[in-house]
């Protein structure tokens, strides 16, 4: 499905309003995505193009910018933008701004991360504005609403076998990007978990290893979930023994590493990082970690489809500084449940989220999800 041209017209100027000195074209079609879902790259180079130098400057190959006449049109609807902004919440040693990661990684110096932990979007689709206006209000959209069951209201899932080839070569890019913008701002020898699924896992690691960070396997998160299992949709009688797709028992969370400089007992001297916290003495950081589902009284804390309980993150946030020294950042921060682990280990940390709605929950939810006594410890 192809955006309206106007859509296009105005995610672009709004991408590159927001920065003023340029943008490369594969950054400009990322935050276009972002901003207005799937669009193919090749109607946003057309725009430009067609426009250049009407209402862009082509600042050196593949970079534009939006001309400076052009750019002060557009800046009270850019000022009412900025305006509406959050300012950032501060709790403790956790700091949450209202913010695009892209622009404040953009902005944030060289070596001034020491681990990423992150639950981003799978896909981009079901992030746009449209998409999480009809799973909030109920209609769902690329969002599957599941029935209640046993009396319980089960959170919303997104539809991810629905994604496209295209919508799947954006997932890539994007992340690419976003590792690539990444990268510089981490100390070497930085831990970056970031979730995922089984069906996208080997799209997320292969766009950050060709951004040029290091691969260093995986944390399985051994927890049943309710994807995988259905029988033949509309032929469930005929065939009842059949499972369409495995049910899935675990999630995967890509484990990439910023490399070392020198070794690894050089780069801890000097850096800080460059392996993990042990739990215990006699105990090794391990990559198989039980999990329940989130639970009920948790959910209610932090009413964000994509939560993870605390037992887990607790584990995994104190896990990745392997002298507990340094920043803890979670780029799509969303319900704020890494900074509210962070917390709740002592560690210093930054959260990054872009939809003010989310913001808002998260500021409510980190002293909350901080608090909370988790039932599962395994």
């Amino acid at each position: 499905m192809r955006s309206p041209p106007g859509r296009v017209r105005d995610a672009i100027l709004q991408v590159l309003g927001n920065t003023p000195e340029g943008l490369p074209v594969r950054q400009i079609e990322v935050r276009v995505v972002q901003e207005i879902g799937p669009t193919p790259g090749s109607s946003v180079r057309s725009y430009l193009r067609l426009n250049t130098p009407g209402i862009f400057v082509r600042e050196q190959r593949g970079v534009y910018s939006v001309r400076p006449e052009v750019l002060a049109e557009l800046q009270p609807n850019l000022e009412l933008e900025v305006e509406s902004r959050r300012q950032p919440f501060d709790l403790g040693r956790s700091t949450l701004v209202h913010a695009d990661c892209f622009t404040w990684l953009e902005d944030r110096e060289y070596n001034s991360i020491h681990a990423v932990v992150t639950d981003p979007p799978y896909g981009l689709h079901e992030y746009t504005p449209e998409q999480q206006l009809k799973m909030r209000n109920g209609r769902g959209g690329v969002w599957r609403l599941p029935p209640s069951f046993d009396g319980h209201a089960r959170s919303p899932l997104p539809r991810f076998t629905t994604l496209s080839d295209r919508q799947r070569r954006q997932l890539g890019q994007f992340f690419t990007l976003w590792g690539g913008l990444l990268l510089p701002r981490l100390v070497p020898g930085a831990n970056v978990i970031v979730a995922s699924n089984p069906l996208l896992s080997h799209i997320l690691a292969g766009s950050l290893e060709d951004a040029g960070l290091e691969c260093r396997g995986s944390i399985t998160r051994l927890v049943m979930t309710m994807r995988g299992g259905d029988r033949p949709k509309a032929a469930h009688e005929k065939y009842p023994d059949v499972s369409v797709m495995p049910r899935s028992m675990w999630e995967p969370w890509i484990v990439f590493r910023k490399p070392v400089e020198g070794r690894v007992q050089d780069n801890l001297r000097k850096w800080k990082t460059g392996g993990f916290r042990r739990p215990s003495e006699d105990k090794p950081f391990g990559d198989v970690i039980k999990s329940a589902p989130t639970r009920k009284a948790e959910r209610n804390l932090a009413a964000h489809p994509s939560l993870k309980p605390q037992a887990f993150l607790r584990q995994v946030v104190r896990g990745v500084l392997p002298l507990g020294e340094g920043i803890v950042l979670d780029p799509f921060a969303g319900s704020g449940s890494t900074l509210a682990a962070a917390e709740a280990v002592g560690y210093r940390s930054i959260g990054i989220e872009r939809d003010p709605h989310y913001f808002d929950l998260a500021a409510r939810a980190i002293p909350a999800l901080r608090d909370f006594e988790p039932r599962d410890r395994s």
